[in-house]
This record gives C-alpha cells, sequence and structure tokens, in this order.
C-alpha cells in the first residue's frame, strides 16, 4: 500500500521540528526513504511541500537541507502569529458551533485544574490543543492552515517559559471562551490580541550550534503546542 506524501511530510516536519535533523543537515530522498520505510516518491513529494512552509532549502550541489532561519525570520513569526490569533478568534464568535464550544469549555476546565496543581507539562499540551481548537472554530481553512503552520515553525525556533501565574492565563483562555460562546465578535477579538502579545514574550530564541544570526514512525501524530 502507498503511503500518502502528507504522512511522510509529517514524520519529517515532526523530527524537524524536535531536532532530530539539526538545521542546516542534508536531507536525502534515499536516507528519508529508509528511515521512514517508504519509497522515494512520497519523501520527493514531501520535501517540496515542507520547502513551500520554509522548513527546507534546496543548496545547488548539497540538494535538499534543513533550513536556517535568521532571527528576524523568527521574530516574524511571533508578529504574524499575534495578528492572526485575534483575527481567527473574532472568526470563530461568528462561526463556532457547539462542538467547539464544549471542547474550549472542556480544555479551561482542565487546564483551570493543571495550573492549580502545577502540572506544567500537562499545560503545555492542553495550552496547544486550545489554540487548535479556537483556530478550528474559526471556520476557515485557509487561516488554519496558516495558524497550524506558525505554531510548528514556532515551536522549532522558540522555547517557552511558563507562564508566572499560570491559573491567570488559563483564566484568560476562560474569558477569551465566553465571548466566542456570546458571539462577541470584538472582545474576542481584543481579549486574544493581549493573550497573544503576553505570550509572545515568553518566548527565547532557541540557539543551535548551526543556526546564522545575520538573517520515527511515518504515522507518528504530529505534536501541539
Amino acid at each position: 500500500m502507498r503511503i500518502p506524501a502528507h504522512s511522510v511530510c509529517t514524520a519529517i516536519r515532526d523530527d524537524i521540528v524536535s531536532g532530530v535533523f539539526e538545521r542546516g543537515s542534508r536531507l536525502t530522498e534515499e536516507q528519508l526513504a529508509r528511515r521512514y520505510g517508504v519509497s522515494r516518491v512520497p519523501v520527493r513529494e514531501a520535501l517540496r511541500t515542507l520547502e513551500s512552509e520554509g522548513f527546507v532549502t534546496t543548496r545547488r550541489h548539497a540538494g535538499a537541507c534543513v533550513a536556517e532561519p535568521t532571527e528576524q525570520e523568527a521574530a516574524d513569526l511571533l508578529e504574524v502569529r499575534m495578528l492572526l490569533e485575534p483575527l481567527g478568534a473574532a472568526r470563530a464568535a461568528q462561526r463556532r458551533t457547539e462542538a467547539h464550544l464544549k471542547v474550549l469549555r472542556g480544555l479551561v476546565r482542565l487546564g483551570q485544574e493543571r495550573a492549580r496543581r502545577g502540572q506544567g507539562e500537562d499545560l503545555r499540551s492542553l495550552g496547544g490543543w486550545f489554540h487548535e481548537t479556537l483556530a478550528q472554530a474559526s471556520g476557515s481553512p485557509g487561516l488554519i492552515a496558516l495558524l497550524t503552520q506558525l505554531r510548528h515553525k514556532i515551536v522549532w525556533m522558540y522555547a517557552v517559559e511558563q507562564p508566572a501565574v499560570p491559573v491567570d492565563s488559563w483564566a484568560e483562555h476562560g474569558a477569551i471562551v465566553d465571548a466566542v460562546a456570546r458571539g462577541d465578535v470584538e472582545r474576542a477579538r481584543a481579549l486574544t490580541a493581549v493573550h497573544a502579545e503576553r505570550a509572545a514574550s515568553a518566548h527565547r530564541l532557541r540557539r543551535p550550534e548551526r543556526v546564522r544570526t545575520s538573517q520515527h514512525a511515518v504515522n507518528t501524530t504530529s505534536v501541539r503546542h
């Protein structure tokens, strides 16, 4: 059975984000096909997709390599996310379904509970699921795809400090859900803008040895952050 290229793409992307493949390292079709147990055809397609997303670059005489983003490129990602997440929340206030609200409220309850208990690692996953669900509630496939790609790239480039008071951060999540549930577009947008700006200040640029300053299994589930 032919393995879909998107599954291979997900596996390679996850390995890039997690640091299995270092920035600047070469990616050969043969190496990747052997690692994931697939033919070279889906690998070739996956590399084209990852190049369009900015995770991979093609160099003369070297072929495909893991990209080496500059500090400015990394900073731009946070700025773009601060613009798009409020838009996503505003759209969600108009288009969310009861199913979306049920999931969002459940995540807020769990997040508040884990925050009170000081379970930091659980909060990272829950926060990722919350923002993924909020994006899905926007009902905009293009916006969802952009936010998903941004999350992957930001996780790749940044380490994130836990909020000093996690309970307050989850109270912000709860307020956003309340605004979305009421269909209050402007409040959902404003609350998410404040939350996104505060979250951005907790990001610290990763500095692998190969980064420039001048500028598994195939079916593994994609990481959420």
